[in-house]
């Protein structure tokens, strides 16, 4: 029945198909290994990570129940237990006390409960859909921010031959493929499109962020009202770098009511300094900084009139800002987009912590037939003419290169004059070749769909439906991270991720555990931690989770959370 199982009465009615789930049950306990780690469970139910199982999710009749499968994927994604794989270098039965269980179950039992799990092709998003329906109807600010961007995936292994992107923070182009993040301005996710076949932030905002959330953000009376009665209301701001630049999209989005909110990929001259005046602003993680800021309107190339405004920094450059947000103040505007760095931060800390490239599985999957990729002969045209192109530019520095000594013999003048005519022939006959490719280039469909490519040309993709699955479970844990992290910085002389180091010190430190099935109380009694301040911050953050007074799904019993041994 494998290491640490004791109910085997229990064991072997799952296996006869006589037992829904194993009963939660817990016993009194000392030192259990990563005990810490349930004090994230009041912040991992309040952000819904079981608030919709029941409705889109089933498991057939066994020992392990759905509830005790969702909790152990999460807690594993806090605790920093990387992968599914990695639980073969835990400990069952401690993990197992955890989860009022005798035992977590191996890696090839979670496999196959989480390949159940997975295999209706889109729940995963209808689960992260109804998860950030609820984190976006909790934003408490009086105006909605979304910043998009876009993460590379990327992939090293030889499945597939993916197609290649630039990865920046390698300055490599890699196999991968691209997930588009839509988080709020505090770097808290809501939710991501995977794009097998990078189309572009432009398009990817077009057809699938924009109507996701036409359709999922809700507009409330007062919002109505305002506009149905001002055309410059705007319902909502999306925020994005100068990838999305594009002033057919801003006049698009202006016609739906959605605001951008973008750097100026085109400014033009610099403005005068004295246009510039200080500013005390707030940034989204509370300190207070002095900008110097200045706006103009400007008019693009379409005619579509935007606020642009510039941000002067102490070494002279200016950083160009547009917007079509005519109702937010300039100082607000200026917090909003230079807050993008908290995607990026997000990104960095998921990667990091949260192992968001690992792999989930090693399966591929059909690419849709419509999806539409770049033609291989036009990638081949256009990789023909930049290398012309090249050798173009360097024959040209030749012939501007040459020269003549003050006082030449008629024999330098000579072989002067011939290299001269010769680089001139070169070139003329380069540009000739250059224009017949680019005349070939433009007849080439430059994009075509995927059914059409040749057979050597052809790819999958990478399985996406379990990765999304795992995604949500880390989506839930980092925000019920991001929550403690929160309370613990007013407690902490130094905030910022002082609170999440400490954090992730009390999840991988040990706990007693102690049920009372008289006063249907579970006590978690934590172990101190390795500095007074630190426990004294930690005591303060147990008083407010014990306020919740929360109780351990599958059971009575209302958790107390505690800090000393017993």
């Amino acid at each position: 029945m494998g290491t640490g199982a004791t109910r085997s009465l229990e064991r072997v009615a799952a296996a006869m198909g006589q037992l829904e789930s194993a009963p939660i049950e817990f016993e009194t306990t000392c030192d259990v290994t990563n005990g810490g780690v349930l004090l994230a469970l009041p912040a991992l139910l309040a952000e819904g990570l079981l608030r919709f199982t029941s409705q889109l999710y089933q498991l057939p009749k066994g020992f392990y129940g759905i509830e005790s499968i969702f909790l152990l994927l999460a807690l594993m994604a806090l605790a920093r237990v990387p992968s599914l794989e990695q639980l073969r270098y835990q400990f069952p039965g401690e993990w197992g006390k955890l989860l009022g269980l005798d035992r977590i179950p191996e890696v090839r039992t979670m496999r196959a409960k989480v390949k159940l799990l997975s295999k209706d092709m889109g729940l995963a998003m209808r689960w992260n859909a109804e998860l950030a329906k609820e984190w976006i109807a909790r934003q408490n600010a009086t105006e909605l921010y979304f910043y998009c961007d876009g993460h590379v995936r990327v992939y090293h292994g030889d499945q597939t031959e993916l197609p290649r992107h630039y990865v920046a923070r390698e300055r490599l182009c890699l196999h991968a493929t691209t997930d588009y993040w839509v988080n709020a301005m505090d770097g808290q996710p809501f939710f991501y499109v995977n794009k097998e076949v990078d189309p572009g932030l432009i398009a990817t905002l077009k057809d699938d962020v924009i109507p996701w959330l036409e359709a999922n953000v809700a507009k409330t009376p007062e919002q109505q009202q305002r506009l149905a009665a001002d055309a410059r209301v705007h319902w909502f701001t999306m925020v994005f770098d100068r990838e999305g630049y594009s002033p057919g999209l801003f006049e698009e989005l202006g016609k739906k009511r959605i605001a951008i909110l973008t750097y100026h990929k085109f400014p033009k001259a610099d403005w005068g300094s004295e246009e510039f005046a200080s500013h005390q602003v707030q940034l989204s993680g509370g300190e207070t900084v002095t900008m110097k800021l200045a706006e103009r309107g400007s008019r693009l190339s379409n005619d579509l009139w935007v606020r642009e405004i510039r941000k002067l920094n102490d070494g002279g450059h200016q950083t160009s800002i547009l917007t079509t947000n005519f109702q937010a103040p300039m100082t607000t505007l200026a917090v909003s987009m230079f807050a993008r760095w908290s995607q990026e931060n997000f990104f960095r800390y998921m990667r990091e912590h949260f192992s968001l490239d690992r792999l989930i599985d090693y399966e591929t999957e059909v690419i849709p037939d419509t999806v539409l990729v770049v033609n291989p002969s036009w990638r081949q045209l256009d990789s023909q003419i930049r290398s012309k192109a090249g050798k173009r530019h360097r024959l040209t520095a030749q012939f501007g290169a040459l020269t003549l000594s003050e006082d030449p013999t008629d024999a330098q003048v000579q072989r002067f004059q011939q290299r001269k005519g010769t680089l001139q022939e070169e070139i003329a006959a380069m540009g000739l070749e250059i224009d017949k490719l680019k005349q070939q280039r433009k007849e080439t469909k430059h994009h075509i769909p995927v059914k059409s490519l040749p057979e050597q040309d052809r790819f999958t993709r990478l399985s996406t439906e379990r990765k999304h699955f795992i995604d949500t479970v880390k989506m839930v844990a980092y925000r019920a991270e991001s929550t403690m992290a929160s309370i613990l910085r007013q407690h902490l002389a130094r905030g910022g991720e002082d609170a999440r180091a400490l954090l992730r010190q009390a999840f991988q430190t040990d706990a007693d555990i102690t049920p009372n099935l008289e006063t249907n109380t579970l006590t978690v009694r934590l172990h101190y931690l390795t500095q007074p301040a630190h426990n004294r911050a930690i005591e303060l953050l147990l008083a407010e989770l014990n306020e919740t007074k929360t109780v351990f799904p599958g059971t009575k019993l209302t958790l107390i959370y505690k800090l000393g041994s017993i």
